[in-house]
């Protein structure tokens, strides 16, 4: 239920759906305006008139690929029409752009007529430079792609049928290796003769099977010459002279199988039958043809591989598509031949063989990975799958003579690829995977509010933390229950918790000399101040971290903090930063939230402080110090204070890159810096120190209202064990994000 209901409201909150359209150029003057549209566009039309391929210039056509569904063979859910496929359609155009910068408008085909879908995309070849077919039903598929790539002269690319075949043949090439085994003397079963299976089999051919030896299986038992129930021209293609009649038959003796069909199709019975060192490939979705369990019980020397992430060796087509279409794309290909794709598999089966880097190990939960029975094909998430196969498959395309715009220089292209890998959004992947390496008991005071209660549920499911709510037990368990929720985790009442009194012992041994007697320290920690109660969690080791402040304003969670925890005894204070993402880069900001008016030696200890949690990021921090004065341009008290807090940070950290006072834009546009020959600093700054709170927290909210930024904090610094802040208006996600920093946090801190 619970996961129901996060999958409607993730697509229904805020704008709807998935995707949106972006400028890519200034619209905000007259002037902009006029050359965007009337009278400047005028004379990108004209050139495009006199030469067509000039499209490819001055319009997004090159980068811009059409999902195209009639929604009759949606993954799972079978012929549910047009429109009710558009969610998927949409996530498709995600993963395009997501793994490889590709821009996609999906397009919904309100018939099952073949004849129709040909006729839309062939009217709308002008708008594209590439077709992903999807979800549609076979054997209609099949004639679509065929007569599509017939009169197009733009790569034409049904998913269903070879992202399956090509990820699974890449599979299938290391586990024949592993087993010692050539592919033109094995036997195949392929079970499933729909697109995904079809296209299996003839890509299993075109790389050396034997198509006497390929025998394929629908609901109606072996495909053989001389079939006539159930038979289509696809099917007869791949046609076998057999007297089996059955998968049984099929599967005796058989080195590999291929599902694409239903659950519990393979007996364990049919896998002892198998030749030795059997290759199962189950791939039936989301439930495989028999489980690794199933199978590793009947025999231990088994190669499996299914659809599903939480087996080895996943077959996810998102390690296709996406980087076939780059590769295709920018060499201006007019289709997806057979050597593109055999590029693509022989590129992905060699990047399994290679040594798997901590980043991706990290991204699961830093399992190791190495070539083997378990790791014969690379994880979805591997960075390097870009960098491996559209250059595999723009080398391809040159080489077969389908490239209509060949890459002089590939090293320079392979550059350009790694560009699009900015590392803004994979940052909070890179926190949270490091988080769940070493998960942490993390408190949350507000544990009845709804928010923290779902946040809870997904940093559970994420293995991000081990959540403690704190609240009345009956009220949590009862809105935990209202919202549907399988959420199992410690819940503590301060009103009759065995851990109150001696938090209420200590408390007062802490601020008796503040003016608190023991019975006001008992109604703190009992009713008045969960916050107080959840601090004193973190200081008598019953949690590691706390989180807290979406029910409150922000000194009513830090003060609470403070008294209970306090700040490291060497340093002055303790400080804020955030963490700004943009869709090019990161920058922290500091201090945004607590210091008012810092002097010199406190900024320079907020400068410090903040690049020690970068590196935690394994970021190597540089850090501007910003004034409204460049370097003594201007004499005053302020810029003076900024100068004097650069020259203590030299002192006191001098391997710390370090440069100011500089004004921002300085900071943040390298031509300018540039100018300044005399800067220390060996890139652009990623680190930007405020003289006062008035302009951090201005600057850090304007960026993340106006300039798109995604604002991750407040980020607590210099507290003797780790607290962090939430905002009042933080949605789920950044909840989720704050509690990965907070583990983070606490990991350094051990």
């Amino acid at each position: 239920m619970a996961k129901k209901i996060d999958a409607l409201e993730y697509h229904s909150m805020g704008r709807k759906g998935k995707i949106e359209v972006v400028s890519t150029k200034p619209c905000l003057t007259a002037r902009d305006l006029s050359l965007a549209y009337t009278p400047g566009v005028a004379e990108p039309c004209l050139e495009i008139e006199k030469n067509p391929e000039d499209a490819y210039k001055y319009t997004a056509k090159g980068n811009l690929v059409a999902v195209v569904s009639n929604g009759t063979a949606v993954l799972g859910l079978g012929n549910i029409g047009a429109i009710a496929g558009k969610p998927v359609m949409e996530g498709k155009g995600v993963l395009f752009k997501r793994f490889a910068d590709v821009d996609v408008f999906d397009l919904e085909v309100n018939s099952e007529n073949p004849d129709d879908v040909i006729k839309v995309v062939q009217l709308l070849e002008p708008t594209f430079g590439g077709i992903n077919l999807e979800d549609i039903k076979a054997p209609e598929c099949f004639y679509i792609e065929e007569e599509l790539k017939k009169t197009m002269n733009i790569p034409v690319f049904h998913d269903d049928q070879h992202g399956t075949a090509i990820i699974s043949t890449a599979a299938l090439i290391n586990a024949l290796m592993l087993v010692n085994k050539k592919i033109e003397n094995i036997r195949i079963v392929v079970n499933g003769a729909g697109a995904a299976g079809v296209a299996c089999a003839n890509l299993a051919i075109s790389l050396g099977a034997r198509q006497q030896n390929v025998m394929m299986c629908d609901t109606k038992g072996i495909i053989y010459k001389g079939r006539t129930e159930g038979m289509n021209v696809y099917k007869e293609r791949l046609a076998v002279e057999t007297e089996l009649r059955t998968l049984e038959d099929a599967m005796k003796g058989a080195d590999v199988f291929i599902g694409v069909s239903a659950k519990g199709a393979v007996t364990p019975q049919m896998v002892r039958d198998m030749a030795k060192d059997p290759i199962i490939m189950a791939m039936a979705n989301p439930d495989p043809e028999i489980t690794p369990e199933e199978a590793l019980a009947v025999r231990s020397d088994v190669i499996m591989a299914t659809g599903r992430s939480d087996y080895p060796n996943q077959v996810n087509n998102v390690l296709g598509f996406p980087f076939i279409f780059r590769g295709a794309l920018d060499v201006r290909a007019s289709t997806i031949n057979e050597e593109m794709k055999a590029a693509a598999v022989r590129a992905l089966a060699e990047l399994a063989r290679e040594d798997c880097p901590d980043s991706v190990c990290r991204a699961y939960g830093n399992e190791k990975f190495s070539f083997g029975r378990n790791y014969i094909i690379p994880k979805p998430f591997d960075p390097r799958a870009l960098l491996k196969v559209a250059p595999a498959v723009a080398q391809a395309a040159m080489d077969s003579g389908v490239a209509r715009q060949p890459i002089e220089d590939m090293e320079k292209y392979v550059e350009s690829l790694e560009a699009l890998q900015g590392k803004a959004k994979e940052t909070m992947r890179f926190i949270i995977n490091k988080a769940k390496c070493d998960p942490k008991k993390m408190v949350f005071p507000e544990g009845d509010n709804e928010k923290i209660l779902k946040a809870a549920y997904t940093i559970v499911e994420e293995g991000i933390a081990q959540p403690i709510l704190i609240g009345n037990r009956a009220k949590v368990e009862a809105k935990i229950a209202e919202m549907g929720l399988d959420l199992n985790v410690p819940i503590i009442d301060p009103e009759n918790s065995e851990l109150t009194e001696g938090y209420a012992q200590e408390l007062y041994r802490l601020r008796q000399r503040k003016g608190i007697t023991l019975s006001e320290a008992r109604r703190i920690i009992r009713r008045k101040s969960r916050n107080h109660f959840g601090s004193m969690m973190v200081r008598m080791g019953d949690a590691d971290t706390l989180l807290s402040g979406i029910d409150a304003h922000y000194p009513e969670t830090i003060r609470p903090a403070l008294e209970v925890i306090g700040k490291q005894p060497q340093l002055t204070g303790v400080h804020g930063m955030y963490m700004m993402i943009f869709k090019k880069g990161i920058y922290f900001m500091a201090d945004t939230t607590v210091e008012i008016d810092p002097t010199a030696e406190e900024l320079a200890e907020t400068a410090i402080l903040a690049a020690e949690k970068v590196r935690l990021l394994e970021i190597e921090p540089r850090v501007a110090m910003l004034s409204f004065s460049n370097f003594g341009s201007v004499s005053h008290e302020l810029t003076l204070k900024v100068k004097k807090a650069v020259e203590l940070v030299k002192q006191k950290a001098p391997d710390l890159e370090v440069e100011g006072e500089m004004q921002a834009d300085t900071a943040v546009v390298p031509e300018i810096l540039t100018n300044y020959s005399f800067s220390t600093l060996t890139g652009p700054p990623n680190i930007l120190i405020f003289p006062d709170l008035n302009s951090g927290n201005i600057c850090y909210k304007l960026l993340h209202r106006l300039g798109g930024a995604e604002a991750i904090g407040p980020i607590l610094m210099g507290m003797k064990k780790p607290v962090h802040v939430l905002q009042r208006g933080d949605d789920v996600t950044d909840i989720v994000n704050m509690a990965a920093i907070a583990v983070v946090d606490a990991q350094s801190q051990e």
